[in-house]
């Protein structure tokens, strides 16, 4: 009996102390919370490895190629990319352009801009060989797709996601590839493609004439363009099916909306030349971010209401169903509310 006694006491004294705090998270002003089975708010998207600089090498003026060694790597298909850190803490995103079945190594290429954001200049001038260097993915939002023929337009270092893809073709598949850049001193795999493709490859320096350099392509061909902004518009003027692999985010700017942190219990304005990133973290500066482009993924947070122009090109569409990345989307409604 005492025994039974004390089990009583102590059940009785956890049910007390169950409806005690259910009664304090209720008369919270946070509540109430949304219960998230699959929480996604500042996580990770993959994780991390540390991989050696094993071989660095000049393959164009301004361009560097990377081999990172590691063990036991993910696969990877054409198209994909990595994300790598850097030593400054910047995460920067780069095409593998090396041999899938190469499961010891991943081979990236980064061209030098002078006038970019800071991340090519330290790959040129602070990576070198020996050093190991943080790598996260791969991922692929470029993937090859079965298709009767092919079209690929490159611009310089976007010869990059497309080379392992001119490499995996299967034997007798059509395909033809325009590749254009400033000289020929300046394009990477020049010599490559060209032994590969034959006279399937079609090298412009200067700018290009698309309309004759696209002329009389098939109606069902798979059109894959990588290169810099202006080119890649251009193409998809032309052809609003093709697949882009971009590496700068969408315009910015569009009109300004509220965004409540249902957590947090705060509504925040978000005008029309910033983002909702820069507006969260002036109230919560310990907000995770890194990449500030929509690549990383590391400042995806939970939707709960409202409608999302998204401008990543990360998530897949059923990611964007309930969540965004607050670096670059906004909003299509005139408020969110997020998990925050």
């Amino acid at each position: 009996m005492p025994k039974l006694r004390t089990v009583a006491v102590v059940a009785g004294a956890a049910l007390l102390a169950r409806r005690a705090m259910r009664r304090r998270i209720q008369a919270s002003p946070l509540w109430p919370m949304p219960a998230l089975e699959d929480p996604v708010s500042g996580r990770p998207r993959s994780r991390a490895l540390r991989l050696l600089v094993a071989a660095r090498e000049e393959v164009a003026e301004g361009v560097v190629r990377l081999r990172l060694e590691g063990r036991d790597l993910p696969g990877w298909e054409p198209g994909a990319h990595l994300d790598l850190v850097l030593p400054s803490g910047l995460v920067r995103q780069y095409s593998l352009c090396g041999d899938p079945a190469d499961g010891s190594a991943y081979t990236v290429a980064a061209r030098l801009v002078p006038d970019g954001r800071g991340g090519s200049r330290e790959m040129h001038e602070q990576v070198r060989e020996g050093m190991e260097l943080e790598v996260r993915g791969p991922r692929n939002r470029f993937a090859l797709v079965e298709a009767p023929s092919y079209v690929f337009v490159a611009g310089g270092i976007g010869i990059t996601p497309v080379l392992p893809m001119l490499r995996a073709l299967p034997d007798g598949a059509e395909w033809r590839l325009l590749y254009c850049g400033r000289d020929r001193a300046s394009m990477p795999f020049v010599a490559e493609v060209e032994r590969l493709g034959g006279d399937r490859v079609t090298v412009v320096t200067g700018v290009p004439d698309l309309d004759a350099a696209l002329a009389e392509v098939p109606d069902d061909a798979a059109v894959y363009c990588c290169g810099p902004q202006g080119l890649m518009a251009a193409v998809e003027e032309r052809f609003p099916k093709v697949h882009l692999e971009r590496f700068t985010p969408r315009a910015s700017g569009g009109d300004a909306f509220e965004v409540e942190l249902r957590r947090s219990g705060r509504t925040l304005s978000v005008p029309a030349d910033s983002t909702v990133l820069a507006a969260v973290r002036a109230e919560l500066p310990d907000t995770v971010y890194s990449c500030e482009q929509g690549f990383c993924g590391t400042c995806q947070q939970r939707v709960l209401e409202g409608e999302v122009d998204h401008r990543d090109e990360l998530l897949t569409d059923a990611e964007r169903a309930d969540s965004m990345l607050i670096c670059v989307s906004r909003a299509r409604s005139e408020r969110l509310v997020l998990d925050m």
